[in-house]
């Protein structure tokens, strides 16, 4: 089995200092792709630079909490409040998906906005992953799927990370809950793969989220595990709580660093297949006929 490997960039369209990093990533050859964010305050930016990168894939992040709503609040009253503010209550949000059928629909309405948003681009769906993974959740991933297959969605980040990596960046607390979430990504893979949905075998970024440096980086390519891996990252021109007040200790401007560095740029260069999630399906698909 060979190694393929797409590297992302998350948040794309949150801030102008992360659009211009995906640009420059993405013109110096490190970046496969981008996860845009459809509501957030410098999407037509994001946007606009994507059309001028040949290269760049982009994929739709779809938010449910830390963001803004795509529709009125007034419309879903379970999903946002009324300034239209999604925050990150997760787990109180996720007992009222599972249990209220009101909240499932509004919840519904809320991802098929975000679906048409992007569709409203003009630009091709590579992929879809979800804001904090909250996609793990079963009613959030049934959701996807329902309205995913209405808009031709062809793959799904599934945020399964090898216990070394997540140890290594946040110690063996997120390690060991990595290992727990392992029957529900289990799961998840079963369900896309019913689906025909393509999807990562692995994912490195998610304990060391904002914090992926060049030798956090230069670590995850000296093990490069076979399959198809994702590494996403957050990266910025700027830093921290500039771009959001919920990423105060994010090292933006490390994570570009890290994508601009000759040792990274070199490692990555040796893997042999690489790209988007469109690239490495079909690079998947030939090694399998």
């Amino acid at each position: 089995m060979y190694n393929y490997l797409i590297v992302t960039a998350d948040d794309f369209g949150l801030h102008e200092s992360i659009n211009e990093a995906v640009e420059q990533a993405s013109r110096a050859g490190a970046l496969n792709a981008a996860s845009l964010m459809v509501t957030a305050r410098a999407t037509k930016d994001a946007v606009r630079r994507a059309r001028l990168l040949p290269n760049l894939r982009v994929g739709l992040h779809v938010v449910l909490a830390d963001g803004w709503s795509t529709l009125d609040a007034r419309l879903i009253p379970e999903v946002a409040d009324p300034t239209g503010r999604m925050h990150s209550d997760m787990f109180r949000k996720g007992v009222r998906f599972f249990f209220k059928p009101a909240a499932r629909r509004q919840l519904e309405a809320e991802v098929r906005a975000q679906f048409a948003a992007f569709a409203h681009t003009g630009l091709a769906l590579d992929h879809v992953n979800v804001h904090k993974h909250f996609h793990i959740h079963p009613t959030v991933l049934s959701i996807l799927l329902k309205v995913g297959r209405d808009y031709g969605m062809p793959a799904m980040r599934v945020p399964d990370e090898p216990f070394w990596f997540a140890a290594r960046s946040a110690g063996v607390l997120p390690g060991l809950i990595q290992a727990a979430l392992s029957p529900w990504i289990a799961m998840m893979k079963h369900r896309l793969r019913r689906a025909h949905v393509f999807h990562n075998d692995r994912i490195f970024g998610m304990a060391g989220s904002g914090s992926i440096d060049e030798a956090a980086l230069l670590a995850i390519l000296a093990r490069l595990p076979r399959g198809v891996t994702e590494i996403y990252l957050h990266p910025a021109t700027q830093s921290g709580a500039t771009i959001s007040a919920s990423m105060s200790r994010y090292r933006h401007t490390a994570e570009l660093d890290a994508l601009s560095s000759p040792r990274v740029r070199s490692a990555l260069n040796a893997v042999a297949i690489r790209g988007g999630y469109a690239e490495v399906r079909r690079a998947v698909g030939r090694s399998l006929a």
